[in-house]
């Protein structure tokens, strides 16, 4: 029988609910009170710090200054860790290889990194050129971190008394950090980033390592990497028997050796030498007795005034040595490249030219180029205006937006998705959220064939085929033709707001140019080792150029683009007698203008605009770009015969001399190679023995009147 005093289950239930309501109360009580009496307790410390008046401002600004200090450091940290993640690499055996690069026709063009067979050890170097170097670079070299702090400031009150930049604060690891990690562009980012790899390089390295890896990894003109290769380069001897003027010209070349190199300008190369001799006495390393000589008798440098290396060439060659020879235990090689130095010239006066005329009218100070056979050989690259200015290669490294020359992707996938170059498509206002772009033209010219669309560089109509298509699709047909550089997927990326490097735009455009085939530009053709045997060949070793593209698509494609040249936004860039497809592009606020465009038998991608991303002066794609372009592509062209262009032929009325799409062969070039040095004397010789040599009359007289007659007869045209 159950006790009438115990509660049934559900009083029991009740009761539990209540102890348990009783709990969380209590603690919440506890802990609510807990936390005031430490408040409490708190403020009262705080109390103690409770200044009034002068004082009072003081705390507070050193409170506010930890703040945004412990603020600046994780920012300061968040730029440095992308150039860390560079460190994780075998950063050291950048220049472990010693290269010598040869031309498309086997001569000699230059070379790269460490020249292993007259390597000189730290101790071999002259002590007159250590302390030049650091007299003039970095007087405390041996008593900072990495970051000389003091001689910034220095610099900074030197500079602001001046007006302008009249001394440097980056210390020499500062400038090695640079050198080995990073690229030239003057950028904050830039900075910060080398401020933290020189404290890495300081706490890694011993100072007499950080000493030698710049001393053998300085550009200092000419093509020349290091002392003992500008010793080389401008004495024709070894660093180790330099004298002292010598040694102060040397130094001197490590502040700006496009300014300072004896090559270029001999009395500002002395005189540059003579601020380095009074740069050692004023550090104290040297006496003006000690100097005087050096003063009186100044170094004489070998005439190298005709030499030019293509540096930017051998730079981005030396890159893919570098993938390609990975994990070999062979470090002297000889390489083959695909380089051409007519082409090279062309392009080089093609882009100074037209920089020279517009530069100051049209605010545009630099240029990038890559010319390419249409087998993706890469023939010449221009990097920037000045290699001894700035070593920043803006062909294969610059990220700059694309602008419309990106519609190439859109249409191309249009095309892979059932439209025709007659598809009809609508050009009228657009809106995606709060962004609706315009036309170059500013109005709209209703519906119209997508061929037109691509001819007038219409922008709303491509802005519309990216919504029905799908932005994912078009940033993944630029990679299947070409575009290494990874895309950013955004609303606007029909109009070419994501970034890529002219060789990114080349490898795209010659894709639909080989009719639908994948073909990555290249620049090595051959790699020997150092017994001569032949470790890589790109005809050997690469696959089979892919079929990416319906070779149908492809000529769709080629059409449109030859009707831009023809008659849309690229007319500049016709080619008399010779039939030529490509696309401008045009940034927002005028900061990139491009054009990349084809022939039967050659693909190049122009850039140009300025290093700080300021705008030009209405510079288009259409304008000095494709000007550039037709400068190039008509020296190119001079004795080739002509290929067709797959689904568009050649030019109409053309009388020029054709071959065949696919014989294999570039260009069929008819002009003579470069004769190499030895080769020149032995014509020479010949010539000279034959102008000395007795003539004799075989009683055949020529009158004077046949003789003009001779002259001036019309001569057939060279094949």
């Amino acid at each position: 029988m159950r006790d009438p005093f115990e509660p049934s289950r559900r009083g029991k239930f009740g009761l539990r609910l209540i102890e348990i309501d009783a709990f969380v109360n209590s603690a919440v009580y506890r802990l609510f009170e807990g936390l005031r009496r430490h408040y409490t307790g708190y403020s009262a410390k705080l109390e103690r710090f409770n200044y009034r008046g002068f004082k009072r401002v003081i705390v507070e600004l050193m409170g506010d200054g930890a703040t945004l200090g412990v603020a600046g450091v994780i920012v300061l940290l968040a730029f440095a860790i992308p150039a860390f993640r560079a460190t994780t690499k075998e950063w050291r055996d950048y220049q472990q290889f010693s290269v010598t690069f040869l031309d498309r026709y086997g001569n000699e063009i230059g070379r790269r990194g460490i020249r292993h067979d007259d390597g000189v050890p730290l101790s071999d170097i002259p002590d007159h050129l250590v302390k030049a170097v650091m007299a003039t670079e970095d007087r405390r070299f041996y008593t900072h971190f990495g970051v000389d702090f003091l001689g910034t400031f220095r610099a900074i009150i030197s500079n602001m008394r001046a007006g302008g930049v009249v001394e440097g604060g980056s210390t020499l690891t500062q400038q090695l950090a640079k050198n080995v990690f990073l690229s030239n562009e003057r950028t904050l980012e830039r900075k910060i980033k080398e401020a933290f790899l020189s404290f890495w390089l300081e706490a890694n390295l011993t100072k007499a390592e950080i000493l030698k890896l710049y001393l053998d990894r300085a550009y200092l003109g000419g093509g020349a990497f290091g002392v003992e290769a500008a010793a080389q380069f401008y004495f024709n001897k070894s660093v180790r028997d330099i004298n002292l003027s010598e040694a102060a010209m040397l130094a001197g070349l490590f502040k700006a050796p496009a300014r300072y190199a004896p090559h270029i300008d001999l009395p500002a190369a002395r005189a540059r030498a003579n601020e380095v001799l009074t740069n050692l006495v004023q550090a104290g390393f040297m006496t003006e007795g000690q100097v005087l000589i050096a003063r009186r008798r100044p170094a004489e440098a070998v005439d190298r005034s005709t030499k030019k290396a293509p540096d930017y060439y051998l730079d981005w060659a030396y890159d893919e040595v570098q993938r390609l020879a990975e994990g070999g235990h062979d470090f002297v090689l000889t390489v083959k490249t695909a380089f051409d130095a007519d082409l090279q010239k062309a392009a080089d006066s093609a882009v100074e030219g037209t920089l020279r005329q517009y530069s100051k009218a049209r605010h545009v100070k630099q240029a990038a180029m890559a010319l390419a056979d249409i087998n993706g050989a890469v023939h010449a690259v221009v990097g920037g205006r000045d290699y001894g200015r700035s070593q920043f290669n803006r062909a294969s490294r610059a990220l700059r937006q694309p602008g419309s020359s990106f519609k190439l992707y859109v249409y191309m996938t249009a095309l892979m998705n059932g439209y025709k170059p007659n598809s009809i498509v609508s050009d009228a206002p657009i809106c995606i959220g709060n962004w609706c772009p315009h036309n170059y033209s500013g109005g709209y010219r209703g519906r119209m064939p997508i061929i037109t669309a691509l001819t007038r560089s219409v922008n709303t109509i491509p802005v519309r085929l990216s919504q029905q298509l799908g932005r994912d699709n078009i940033a993944e047909m630029a990679k299947t033709m070409g575009v290494q550089t990874p895309i950013r997927v955004s609303r606007s990326l029909a109009l070419g707001p994501s970034e890529v490097t002219v060789i990114d735009q080349l490898a795209g455009y010659l894709t639909t140019a080989n009719g639908g085939k994948r073909t990555p530009p290249y620049a090595i053709v051959e790699m020997r080792n150092s017994r001569g045997d032949l470790i890589y060949s790109h005809d050997r070793d690469e696959p089979e150029r892919e079929q990416v593209i319906p070779l149908e698509k492809a000529e769709m494609m080629n059409q449109m683009l030859v009707n831009v040249v023809n008659n849309g936004t690229a007319r500049r860039a016709q080619l008399p007698g010779i039939l030529a497809g490509g696309k401008t592009g045009t940034t927002q606020a005028y900061r990139d203008a491009w054009f990349i465009g084809f022939t039967g038998n050659y693909a190049a991608a122009v850039w140009m605009g300025n290093d700080d991303f300021t705008s030009t002066g209405r510079v288009t794609g259409g304008s000095l770009p494709a000007m550039t372009w037709q400068q190039v592509m008509l020296a190119a062209h001079e004795g080739v015969a002509i290929k067709p262009i797959p689904g568009a032929g050649y030019a109409q009325g053309s009388n020029l001399p054709v071959a065949a799409a696919d014989d294999g062969k570039d260009g069929l070039r008819l002009r003579a190679p470069t004769l190499t040095k030895e080769a020149a004397e032995v014509l020479k010789g010949i010539a000279e023995a034959l102008t000395a040599a007795p003539r004799f009359n075989t009683g055949n007289t020529i009158r004077t009147d046949q003789v003009s007659a001779i002259d001036t007869a019309p001569q057939p045209a060279t094949q």
